[in-house]
């Protein structure tokens, strides 16, 4: 059923979240100093029994100079061509990290370089990740969500923002990227971290966000009774106090905030019938975003949205920006 409000009134919505004063100085402060460490790239070829498209382990320095993992995956031969390819760097949904080495392929069979990036600490709930997260916690409920939620200095997605970042600057010293040709891409939290990226990194080519989650909090983590909202939910059930330092803290990750400030060509996704990342959080983020945009709005399906047919619109999209 439907879990949220008509599509004719999404299009009118307009998010409350307030847009910090200091939400650029922090931003720019936090690059800063991650940009201080060598992006330090390293990157191995793997053997595989795949024939079509070469594949490569890739490591470089994320946050405060954490090493990232990440799987690179090109059409076979393309690094020995001297080609420079369009490029897609991918984020991955909540709970998930890289994957195995033969999942993903799409985008590398389209003859795209396709850089994956693995999600720090985690990579347990469905599909496998190798990049541990060394920043200890305050209290905080099982997920992700409220970990060092009492600041924005501490707050876990502090940290995956800025490996993101980095993970587009690692994808452009690559000779086999063309660093002009770049476009961003996730499905619920990646793409949630996607459109971040597309406000940190206003060069982007493109940016494509499937049913993106991490937008529109004040409304979120109230009209959704769904993990991963719910974690900031059960958290404030105990910490009732802390109401307000929490979504002055989340101002400054939401993808609301973001989208005032991107500006490559955009295509988002929704589900009317999705209770994870209700509907009107990603027009929320939609409606507030200042470059040029299209959303796809799929009125029978939940949290899985487009589904293959999301992939379809994003090559078809992408095949228009790259050439």
């Amino acid at each position: 059923m439907y879990t949220d409000l008509p599509e004719r009134e999404l299009r009118r919505y307009r998010s409350a979240q307030i847009d910090p004063a200091d939400f650029d100085d922090f931003w720019a402060r936090t690059l800063d100093g991650s940009r201080a460490h060598d992006l330090a790239v390293r990157v191995e070829q793997v053997e595989s029994r795949l024939v079509t498209i070469d594949l490569y382990d890739v490591t470089f320095a994320g946050f405060d100079g954490h090493p990232v993992r990440a799987w690179l995956r090109v059409p076979a031969g393309a690094v020995a061509s001297g080609r420079s390819l369009p490029t897609v760097v991918q984020f991955v949904g909540y709970g998930g990290g890289r994957g195995h080495e033969f999942e993903n392929l799409l985008w590398a069979s389209a003859g795209y370089a396709h850089l994956v990036m693995d999600t720090r600490g985690q990579g347990a709930g469905w599909s496998t990740g190798s990049t541990p997260d060394p920043v200890g916690s305050g209290p905080a409920t099982s997920g992700v969500m409220t970990r060092g939620i009492e600041s924005p200095d501490s707050y876990y997605y502090r940290r995956v923002y800025i490996d993101a970042v980095r993970a587009v600057e690692a994808a452009r010293s690559l000779d086999i990227v063309d660093s002009a040709r770049v476009a961003v891409l996730g499905g619920s939290q990646g793409g949630g971290i996607a459109l971040a990226v597309a406000a940190l990194v206003p060069d982007v080519a493109a940016l494509v966000a499937y049913v993106p989650f991490l937008c529109d909090f004040p409304r979120a983590t109230v009209i959704t009774d769904r993990d991963p909202y719910k974690e900031i939910g059960q958290y404030l059930a105990i910490h009732r106090e802390s109401r307000a330092a929490v979504h002055e803290t989340l101002a400054y990750f939401d993808g609301v905030n973001f989208a005032r400030r991107a500006s490559a060509p955009a295509w988002f996704s929704t589900a009317l019938m999705d209770p994870t990342c209700p509907p009107s959080t990603v027009f929320g983020a939609y409606n507030a975003y200042t470059g040029p945009k299209e959303i796809t709005v799929w009125p029978y399906n939940g949290h899985e949205g487009g589904g293959v047919l999301d992939d379809v619109m994003a090559l078809d999209a992408l095949k228009g920006v790259f050439g």
